[in-house]
């Protein structure tokens, strides 16, 4: 038995729910218990504790980690949310967006956790824009965003779904700019300590091997019958809106097609992580990614 740790729930986790709803891990002969953190930065404290033997999740959260303790056990494995699933929404319409457009109105950026800011600012670095110029507003819940969008308080917001896509379907915003655009750079991962991989290689080696599947679903199946079958999930989002979800994500290429993590894609959020400050020191690939044999 496997106590694996769901680091929150969100449509973004699509394969992984879809790899234990089917069946895939009990086909590799797993027994999988999956917990739902109750928050994500537990997720990596109910590792360490041992509440839970393995967690999906950012390598964000190992990187942080083991910048604040060298020898901090917890080592990633295999990738797959390979790319960012955050989305700027607008007031108005805007289909040539640039980073540049940001410089002339009031921005609401996702502060539940770090990972989506990090990126941002350094792919506004990255076009010559100072993420210090924008006029950001004060903190506040992501889902309020929508509202906020529609009572004319801010011009821009960056969220995660369903909020984008639930309000563009109300009529109160656009989409700008999806963030998966930036390519892959290693969002979501199995980690866990290294003690446990190196007792159990079997185990996360099948792991990856089970949710193998479940990323050639996301990449294949039609997104209606993707969101009938995780529906019940989700019962706060119309089916409408669900679908609408996946069939970006998958035109975003937001999955990976492949479980490893490629040395690149974890170099590019390692330099975000680097330009926005949440790490002080550069962190090799090794310390903190495993690569695994396939079953």
């Amino acid at each position: 038995m496997i106590t694996l740790y769901e680091n929150l729930r969100t449509i973004v986790y699509a394969p992984f729910y879809l790899a234990d709803r089917r069946g895939y891990w009990a086909d590799q002969g797993l027994e999988v218990n999956i917990q739902l953190s109750p928050d994500p930065v537990e997720t990596a404290e109910g590792l360490l504790a041992g509440r839970a033997d393995i967690s999906w999740g950012g390598p964000m959260r190992v990187l942080l980690h083991h910048d604040r303790d060298p020898d901090c056990p917890l080592v990633a494995f295999g990738q797959i949310v390979a790319r960012d699933p955050f989305v700027l929404i607008g007031r108005a319409a805007n289909p040539r967006f640039r980073f540049e457009d940001l410089q002339s109105g009031r921005l609401a950026v996702a502060t539940e956790v770090p990972t989506p800011w990090m990126t941002f600012q350094d792919d506004l670095t990255r076009a010559g824009v100072d993420p210090a110029s924008l006029d950001i507003t004060p903190k506040a819940p992501m889902k309020t965003a929508p509202a906020r969008l529609a009572a004319g308080e801010i011009d821009v917001a960056q969220v995660l779904e369903p909020y984008a896509s639930a309000a563009v379907a109300e009529g109160s915003a656009h989409i700008w700019h999806r963030f998966a655009n930036r390519g892959d750079i290693g969002y979501t991962s199995f980690y866990t300590k290294r003690g446990y991989l190196e007792a159990h290689p079997e185990t996360c080696a099948a792991l990856l091997a089970g949710i193998a599947p479940a990323l050639s679903a996301m990449a294949s199946e039609p997104a209606s019958e993707i969101a009938a079958e995780l529906a019940e999930l989700f019962p706060d989002v119309p089916q409408t809106v669900l679908t609408s979800v996946i069939a970006g994500y998958q035109a975003s290429n937001l999955w990976a097609r492949e479980t490893d993590l490629p040395p690149a894609a974890f170099v590019r959020l390692k330099a975000a992580l680097l330009s926005g400050g949440l790490i002080s020191r550069d962190i090799p690939y090794d310390h903190v990614i495993a690569r695994l044999e396939k079953p």
